[in-house]
């Protein structure tokens, strides 16, 4: 588990699955440790994926690490967040670029 401060005050806890992780860096380039930075973007989103909540609630962070905008899937499982995936989407980039009004 690793603790991560947002902001100046908020703590957060992110967990994850190690082979998940391999397999996320294999398939999408990305480790988990480095998704983690797009909950530090000021402008991130957060939105509740509707479409794979069948089980368990989960979310979308979308937010800019590196100078790429990063979707980072996620859960909450007792107030530690529980990534399980995450890339560099067109579709993410396009949400985060219309609700900041950044155009390119």
């Amino acid at each position: 588990m690793v603790n991560m401060i947002l902001d100046n005050e908020a703590k957060v806890l992110f967990d994850w699955d190690e082979a998940k992780d391999a397999e996320n860096q294999k398939k999408h380039g990305i480790s988990f440790s480095l998704a983690q930075q797009a909950f530090r973007d000021p402008k991130r989103i957060i939105s509740k994926d509707i479409a794979h909540s069948q089980d368990e609630d989960r979310f979308l962070c979308i937010g800019c690490v590196d100078q790429e905008v990063m979707t980072v899937r996620f859960t909450y499982r007792e107030n530690v967040v529980r990534i399980f995936g995450a890339g560099y989407w067109r579709k993410g980039r396009k949400f985060y670029e219309e609700e900041n009004q950044i155009y390119r």
